[in-house]
């Protein structure tokens, strides 16, 4: 997990990043800003374990003590680099919100009770006298909608220690879903770990779901349920396209027609073709556009900006 806040020129301006253990809630103090990004995400420092000092952009200005900033988490897709998450993260500094990326691990994945562990901590994070008095909005982008899933699972379990984080939030957005079927899932594996062996992928996880279904396929189900049924009424936006193999439109038609149904708001931007979790690059127009529209409608003024 990494916490970003917009911060003045004035200040020291350093990257800090969370212990990368399963367990781990202990998180630097806020101080970061946004750095030029470059087309080429391997040349980003973000992960050096040193801290980083930059200079900070004249539109990332403290917000005042009395009104805690909004916090956007950013769950992410499998692989994510930092130098691409940036892209999402400075949209959101740039309005004046702090930044809280939450990493997915394929682990969390392939064996959901560790993915419900690691969800249990990303709460208590969120629980944390830091952030517990913020309003919060979410971006989970392919596998990252499974791990928000797991943090919602704990907080549909009714335990009232976990019920105000439903309160707080604002809005969510989806892009790129993994909606489906467990061959759906497979397929997501073998293009994101290892492209050039997709089929091989596919069919030992097919096998493996197979192999060890209640600790796997059956948690799956109750994940997919609890995301039918989710606990956090706000706002929806989903990205999506025709030609994604990963998601499957009919089963994504049905959650979003379910979750009308049950008085969410939701708005969708779909495309013909574009590519799986890039929607942004693909189509940054229609995507900005659409993204700035559904941030203007939300309840919190400092969200209206211009991005």
């Amino acid at each position: 997990m990494y916490y970003y806040t917009p911060v003045s020129a004035a200040e020291d301006n350093t990257f800090c990043a969370a212990k990368e253990s399963q367990t781990s809630t202990d998180l630097c103090p806020p101080l970061s800003s946004s750095l030029p990004l470059s087309d080429d995400d391997s040349s980003s420092p973000f992960l050096s374990d040193s801290p980083l000092h930059t200079s900070a952009s004249p539109l990332h200005q403290p917000a005042s003590v009395s009104a805690p900033r909004p916090l956007l988490v950013f769950f992410s897709w499998l692989g994510a680099q930092p130098g691409a998450v940036a892209k999402y993260r400075d949209l959101y500094l740039d309005r004046g919100m702090d930044v809280l990326w939450v990493r997915s691990d394929v682990m969390h994945f392939l064996w959901p009770r560790w993915g419900m562990n690691y969800g249990l901590e990303v709460l208590k994070v969120l629980e944390e006298p830091r952030f517990s008095g913020r309003v919060v909005l979410v971006h989970a982008s392919s596998i990252g909608g499974y791990s928000f899933t797991q943090i919602l699972t704990h907080i549909a379990q009714g335990q009232k220690q976990h019920a105000g984080l439903a309160q707080r939030v604002i809005g969510q957005i989806y892009d790129s879903l993994v909606v489906g079927s467990l061959e759906h899932m497979a397929i997501g594996l073998g293009k994101t770990l290892l492209p050039r062996f997709e089929r091989l992928i596919k069919n030992t996880a097919m096998l493996y779901f197979w192999l060890f279904k209640s600790q796997t396929a059956d948690l799956y189900n109750t994940a997919i349920q609890v995301f039918n049924d989710s606990p956090i009424t706000a706002p929806a936006l989903f990205f999506s396209s025709d030609n994604d193999v990963m998601c499957e439109q009919a089963s994504m038609d049905k959650v979003i027609d379910r979750w009308r149904r049950r008085g969410v708001t939701v708005e969708c931007k779909k495309w013909k073709v574009s590519t799986h979790a890039a929607h942004m690059r693909c189509h940054p127009e229609d995507y900005l556009c659409t993204l700035e529209k559904y941030l203007n409608s939300l309840p919190v003024s400092s969200l209206k900006a211009k991005m």
